[in-house]
């Protein structure tokens, strides 16, 4: 990854984390002066934006250092981390929202100033949509787990920002606060859904769970193309931050030399690093004079 690269999304989690803040600001000091729940809850929303992208600043900060004595690996898993910890606050933000929507019809709380907290939403949309198109280039550019998930958490708080508008608006004509009620509700069980992808992502990520099957199928691929490998075995795949690991034993003729054996694996490693070129591959072949994943079974 480039130095370029990194400076983007390191602005990135910049520009979230100000955006957030003053958003923040804005909200609160209309929902406390004006009453307006639907305003409140949602500067709440704000507060927590503004956590989680300063934890995404310092998250990338360190997936990007290099590997030391301590983290022989990098520190590539801090990325899924964020990216577990973020979705359990977007469905936090979620449940939240949910119980101020029940609470709500429950004690029967009256909107006041809506004209004002209109106004404040439309401005807040706005902002979050411009902040989401530009987190969505960064993310396409750096293809960095933590500035997608940042992505998704600003995009579920457009939802949220548009279901907030529109009952405002509806409550606004009509007096009646059910429309409040039910679009709440509805839009905190989507911000629920739409956390688990990415929290699921994340786990799968800490737990070492191999490349898709389409790139392990493609590296595959690569390894019979090559002759001389009369065979392949234990081939292990995993990702972490800007890193894939490949690991593979390869079975050549007991009588091929040392010196021509590593040429072919230095040129299937070269077509691999070539499937997917904004990764970096960290790949360690095995030369194999014979088909020893039977022993080497039984010893385990």
């Amino acid at each position: 990854m480039s130095n370029k690269q990194i400076s983007a999304e390191k602005k990135a989690t910049i520009v979230s984390s100000s955006v957030a803040f003053l958003l923040t600001i804005i909200k609160l000091t209309i929902g406390i002066f004006s009453g307006s729940v639907a305003v409140l809850a949602s500067a709440i929303d704000s507060v927590l934006d503004l956590f989680v992208s300063i934890f995404n600043y310092f998250a990338i900060t360190n997936s990007e250092k290099p590997a030391d004595e301590l983290f022989n690996y990098g520190r590539g898993k801090i990325e899924a981390l964020a990216s577990v910890i973020e979705g359990t606050i977007i469905s936090l933000s979620g449940l939240f929202l949910f119980y101020v929507a029940i609470n709500k019809y429950l004690t029967g709380e009256i909107s006041q100033y809506a004209q004002t907290s209109i106004i404040v939403m439309m401005i807040s949309l706005t902002i979050t949509i411009l902040l989401v198109l530009y987190l969505n280039k960064i993310a396409k550019d750096t293809n960095n787990m933590v500035i997608k998930a940042d992505a998704l958490h600003y995009k579920t708080d457009i939802w949220a920002n548009l279901a907030v508008l529109t009952s405002l608006i509806l409550v606004y004509i009509s007096g009646n606060e059910i429309f409040d009620v039910i679009i709440g509700s509805l839009i905190a069980i989507y911000i629920i859904y739409s956390a688990y992808e990415l929290i699921q992502e994340g786990v799968l990520v800490l737990l070492d769970s191999s490349l898709d099957e389409e790139i392990t199928s493609k590296i595959e691929d690569i390894i019979k193309s090559e002759n001389e490998v009369n065979d392949y075995h234990w081939l292990k795949t995993r990702t972490a931050g800007k890193n894939n690991f490949v690991d593979v034993h390869l079975v050549f003729d007991c009588v091929i030399s040392l010196m021509a054996a590593h040429k072919i694996s230095d040129n299937i490693e070269e077509k691999i690093k070539q499937l997917d070129t904004s990764k970096d591959w960290i790949i360690n072949i095995h030369l194999d004079p014979y088909d020893d994943s039977d022993i080497n079974e039984h010893c385990h």
